[in-house]
């Protein structure tokens, strides 16, 4: 069972944990190692890890700068460790309330929790262009379809409070408001890099409306929901195209160790070199390789530092 393996695994986290210092302000790990998965990858226990600066999270987490990480807790995660930053837990909570608004505008007026969690998990995936290219293509359902109820714990109470919906919990369905002015209300509170890039697609050159114009006019478009998934994927393509192009880059150089083209030594200096130059890239530069999160205040960590086996 799921719980089972959640806390045989703990003790594992926490040994992770005490290699890093003691002033972190989250840490939390994720994949199929903590919430069952279904799919062929359901098994792995592979682990990598990656720092970030809690500077550099909130900003994502608030205005979906490039969406990975905000994307990743948009999912159940395991938080394993975190300290009572007000500003932090403000921005954890706003990132959740983004992704049921996202979500509410490209969903049709009635529809099901699973619907809806669905929708929030793909997110991250939107333009994503290693879901056309290698990934697994049920990925998002074999997220969500096994974890309905941890969806429902993160997301329970924020449904609940929106004065938009109607959270029918026995039936486990729900009701939107699709009105133009319902849907300008939702546009109005999408996080500032995806109303940034709404207006992109939509302001005809030459014209340079501001920001509020254009929603306006999305909310009256009945293609909203397609202009929204635009502006999505808009945001996650960029990264997904550079991880996918390092991915393959370490997956060659592997194969040709296997092969005896390069000797082993060889692997390791890339791994060095590779490893120098992320070290001094942002999360933007480096999306992808997270599968334990450690997040620290030091100003000075402003780094995601990949992990190769």
């Amino acid at each position: 069972m799921a719980l089972q393996a959640l806390q045989s695994s703990g003790v594992a986290f926490r040994k992770i944990l005490s290699h890093f210092p003691e002033e972190l302000s989250l840490a939390f790990a994720y994949g199929s190692g903590v919430y069952r998965q279904a799919g062929p990858s359901s098994d792995q226990k592979l682990i990598k890890y990656g720092i970030i600066s809690t500077s550099v999270l909130i900003e994502d987490l608030l205005n979906w700068n490039n969406l990975y990480i905000a994307g990743r807790l948009q999912k159940p995660v395991k938080i394993v460790a975190m300290n009572e930053n007000v500003t932090l837990r403000s921005a954890l909570d706003k990132n959740l309330k983004s992704a049921v608004t996202a979500a509410f505008l490209m969903l049709p007026e009635s529809f099901s929790e699973e619907d809806l969690f669905i929708e929030i998990a793909r997110l991250s995936y939107s333009g994503d262009f290693r879901m056309v290219v290698g990934e697994d293509k049920a990925k998002v359902l074999n997220i969500v379809k096994p974890n309905i109820a941890h969806f429902r714990e993160l997301y329970g109470s924020i449904l609940q409070e929106n004065p938009q919906v109607v959270y029918k919990i026995q039936q486990g369905s729900l009701e939107i408001d699709k009105s133009p002015e319902g849907q300008f209300t939702q546009l109005m509170t999408l996080p500032k890099t995806l109303q940034q890039q709404i207006n992109h697609i939509m302001d005809p050159p030459g014209k340079n409306r501001d920001v509020e114009e254009t929603l306006l006019q999305v909310a009256h478009d009945p293609d909203c929901g397609d202009v929204v998934r635009l502006g999505l994927s808009a945001i996650v393509r960029p990264s997904s195209m550079r991880q996918s192009t390092k991915g393959i880059f370490t997956a060659a150089v592997r194969f040709l160790v296997v092969l005896g083209v390069v000797p082993l030594f060889s692997l390791q200096l890339i791994h060095r070199l590779t490893r120098a130059r992320f070290i001094h890239s942002t999360v933007d530069d480096f999306p992808g390789c997270f599968q334990f999160g450690a997040i620290s205040k030091s100003p000075a960590l402003h780094v995601l530092v990949p992990v190769f086996e």
